[in-house]
């Protein structure tokens, strides 16, 4: 059985920098403070860790906790290899899915994503009942911080373009911090997403937006990460603005799966 009904995802690729201290805060959730005794929110959260072989040692780090007192919380599969954000989170929702979860997060390891945030995405589902909620930087204007201007007007306009082409209704539409319900992933055809860099975030959700799902932004505040090296290249946004182009002609005439009841 499991020890809480939602796992968070995290690919890793070299982040011993910053692997343990995520990994700490987000198993601290729903525990009480040991310093004041003041009970936090109930609601705890599993971890699966997807690493495509760092060389920093970042999976030997997950394995030393795995051995700890985090031994029924804390869960690693390990790959040869960079293999893509998205075959990543497609292997973590295989996974999710076969363990048995009925909520599952994605989440970035070098805390540009606030685990404090994670009890709201999941009250968006779970509570409110929205089958996907987003952690969403521009819902509520522009709440991005320490990033380099010229970056935060690519990814504003970027998120504006894919609204414009696709007729989502969702204002950030390349975000990486997500819930979804098992449903979601159940329904979506995993074998048939196509991308594997930033446009795979554009993909999960307009496919759950032609599908049929309930979306729900969550506001958030999105901070540079302090530690280690970004992973982002010219190559994974030219996929997402070519990708955009395909995902519209797919809007067209493929024939999407209907929602389980």
């Amino acid at each position: 059985m499991n020890s809480s009904d939602s796992i968070v995802i995290i690919p890793t690729y070299n982040e011993k920098e910053n692997i343990e201290k995520i990994i700490r805060a987000v198993t601290a959730l729903g525990t009480p403070d040991a310093q004041t005794s003041t009970p936090k929110p109930q609601h705890t959260f599993n971890i699966l860790v997807i690493d495509d072989g760092s060389p920093d040692g970042t999976a030997d780090i997950v394995k030393k906790l795995m051995a700890g007192d985090l031994a029924d919380r804390l869960f690693l599969v390990e790959r040869q290899g960079k293999q893509g954000l998205g075959t990543a989170y497609i292997a973590g929702f295989r996974w999710a899915l076969d363990h048995g979860y009925d909520y599952i997060f994605e989440m970035d390891a070098d805390f540009s994503h606030d685990p404090n945030d994670l009890p709201r995405l999941y009250s968006a589902c779970h509570d409110e009942g929205y089958d996907m909620s987003i952690g969403s930087r521009y819902v509520s204007g522009v709440n991005v911080v320490n990033w380099p201007m010229g970056r935060v007007l690519m990814s504003f306009f970027a998120s504006k373009y894919v609204r414009m082409v696709t007729g989502v209704p969702i204002h950030d539409t390349t975000a990486g911090f997500k819930c979804y319900r098992r449903r979601v992933l159940e329904t979506i055809e995993l074998d048939k997403v196509r991308f594997k860099g930033y446009a795979f975030q554009i993909e999960m959700k307009f496919t759950a937006y032609k599908i049929g799902f309930k979306i729900k932004e969550v506001p958030v505040i999105f901070v540079n990460r302090r530690e280690g090296t970004s992973k982002m290249s010219g190559g994974i946004f030219g996929e997402a603005f070519f990708g955009v182009m395909r995902l519209r002609w797919d809007g067209w005439f493929r024939r999407y799966p209907t929602i389980k009841s």
